[in-house]
């Protein structure tokens, strides 16, 4: 029989892997509450045709990364790439337009066809903030600054660096979108098969090409910051205005640019130089026309994804919670056991109860797990109406009476 192993580009996450996989999610959750924001859960697929939709049939996501099928009724399904599509989705088929503004923080699955390599999986977890029914450039700065306090909540604010950029309003994008195509059809022949396809429907797309021969055209290409209007410029001083208010630092980047017609104004990433390729932890922007691109009524909206796995790669691990391990010797005790093991439990204390091999395993146990203290329940305790307690630090052991026995160990929550 085959030995049976996770598909390519999956793992299983466990043991201090899942610890700090959690307290990402957890310390994102505390602090998207103080921010104003609900958590919605999104199905894990959607039909396709809300991600052809929103992430645009020329993107590598749609034409070369996403998992998609005929499930058994024919419809087209494909599992998730990103979290703003099925999140806007929800907000069309919801009705959610007569509660705006609506802040949504999510966490979850994701799934790409990619090639892995160290912070990049094919299935892989992300948390999410959106806003939507805002269009003020305020409004951009608290996006940042909510990606900004959970980076440094976790410790990470010095090791990432905000890459910010404008990508303008739609006039200011169709002024720069022109100059692009000029520029880079007299450069046609050298581009790549993909860019080349990207010239005419989605030119900005290039700027994003990882082809050395695109490279080597880009430095060259048209700056956003020249075909900027009055309006495009003002709402940018404004969020680096506010960022500047906030104490947070970035670095005006040019190059950071979404190709799809419906994204505009703000664009960021925080970017690590400790994961190799996969720098980006954080990243997002304004996405006014996307809802209407979908069929939605015309809402403003702002959001960003960042990479649970990245983060947790970059974290100190978070201590594992140590238990007290509760060692019944013989049947009696054993079922006495049980009602113990539930009353302390519910008194909110971490109790694991183990039933076998003789003591001396028992504390071998408990010692390589980091156990906080031994509770021995044997005859002469059941006898008594106590347990012995153990400190498996200084091996102290001490009789407590078992109507004391929650007072005596507060000091183990």
């Amino acid at each position: 029989m085959t030995k049976l192993q996770p598909v390519r580009g999956t793992r299983d996450v466990l043991g201090e892997d899942a610890r700090r996989h959690a307290h990402v999610v957890a310390r994102f959750a505390a602090i998207a509450a103080r921010y104003g924001f609900s958590e919605i859960a999104t199905p894990i697929f959607e039909f396709t045709e809300v991600f052809k939709r929103t992430l645009g049939e020329t993107s590598d996501v749609v034409s070369k990364e996403m998992y998609s099928f005929a499930d058994r009724g024919g419809d087209e399904i494909t599992l998730r790439p990103e979290y703003t599509a099925g999140i806007a989705r929800a907000f069309i088929s919801g009705g959610m337009q007569q509660n705006l503004p609506c802040r949504f923080w999510a966490q979850g699955p994701m799934f790409r066809y990619e090639r892995p390599q160290k912070g990049r999986f094919r299935q892989f977890h992300q948390i999410d903030a959106e806003v939507l029914g805002l269009d003020d450039a305020e409004n951009d700065v608290e996006l940042i600054a909510l990606a900004y306090d959970l980076l440094t909540d976790l410790g990470l604010a010095d090791k990432t660096v905000l890459h910010l950029n404008t990508l303008g309003d739609p006039e200011s994008r169709e002024a720069y979108r022109d100059a692009l195509v000029a520029y880079f059809s007299a450069h046609e022949a050298e581009l790549s098969e993909d860019s080349r396809a990207r010239l005419k429907r989605n030119p900005l797309r290039i700027l994003d090409s990882k082809d050395e021969g695109d490279r080597a055209l880009i430095p060259n290409a048209p700056a956003m910051a020249d075909y900027l209007n009055d309006a495009s410029r003002d709402f940018f001083a404004r969020v680096t205005g506010g960022l500047e208010t906030l104490g947070i630092a970035y670095t005006h980047d040019q190059a950071l640019v979404r190709g799809l017609d419906y994204y505009c104004h703000t664009a960021f990433e925080f970017i690590t130089d400790a994961l190799g390729a996969q720098g980006t932890v954080i990243g997002g922007g304004r996405y006014d026309g996307l809802i209407a691109a979908m069929g939605g009524p015309p809402t403003p909206g702002s959001g960003w994804a960042g990479g649970i796995e990245r983060l947790a790669m970059l974290i100190d691990s978070p201590a594992a919670p140590r238990s007290i391990i509760l060692m019944p010797m013989g049947a009696a005790a054993e079922q006495q056991s049980l009602k113990l093991a539930h009353d302390l439990r519910r008194a909110g204390l971490t109790l694991i109860v183990d039933r076998k091999a003789n003591l001396k395993k028992r504390m071998a146990r408990a010692n390589r797990d980091n156990a906080a203290a031994a509770l021995i329940l044997g005859e002469d305790e059941l006898a008594a109406g106590a347990v012995t307690l153990r400190d498996l630090d200084s091996g102290e052991q001490t009789a407590v009476a078992l109507d004391r026995l929650e007072e005596a160990l507060q000091p183990y929550r």
